[in-house]
């Protein structure tokens, strides 16, 4: 069970402006939490392209951003929410380089790929949640014997 270590936050994804919001809420929380900053910019990745997604293609909607904690380890779960047309085609949906935005987006199979835990939950007509959660590995431990 992973417990939240605080009320989870809502922000709007409605404009760029709020992508760039979002991006840089996750990139301070997950600063605040210890993630080194490799796994840091695979999960602001990961979060952009959902937000982007939720935007586009969901027509708008919100992030949940819940801080995390299971023992000593402290996490990151980002659920992003639309009511929009949902995804008809899950399977090639996640599949390496499809993009129906004619971008060159990582789509959800590359965000999926950036994150320990990745959820999609959607209906044709009743829109979509994508939800991923990572966690802050630590430093590692100090070597002992010989140098």
């Amino acid at each position: 069970m992973h417990d939240p270590l605080s009320p989870t936050t809502r922000l709007p994804i409605d404009s760029d402006a709020d992508l760039s919001r979002v991006r840089q809420r996750v990139r301070q929380a997950a600063a605040d939490l210890g993630f080194r900053l490799v796994p840091q910019t695979k999960l602001v990745t990961a979060a952009s392209e959902l937000a982007r997604n939720t935007l586009v293609h969901g027509g708008g909607g919100h992030m949940e951003m819940t801080l995390l904690g299971d023992g000593a380890r402290r996490g990151l779960r980002l659920s992003f929410v639309d009511t929009g047309p949902g995804i008809p085609d899950v399977e090639r949906a996640m599949t390496d380089g499809y993009s129906t935005g004619g971008g060159l987006g990582l789509g959800l199979g590359g965000a999926r790929r950036l994150v320990r835990e990745f959820a999609l939950d959607t209906r044709p007509g009743r829109g979509t949640t994508v939800t991923i959660t990572d966690w802050a590995t630590g430093l590692p431990s100090p070597r002992t014997g010989a140098s």
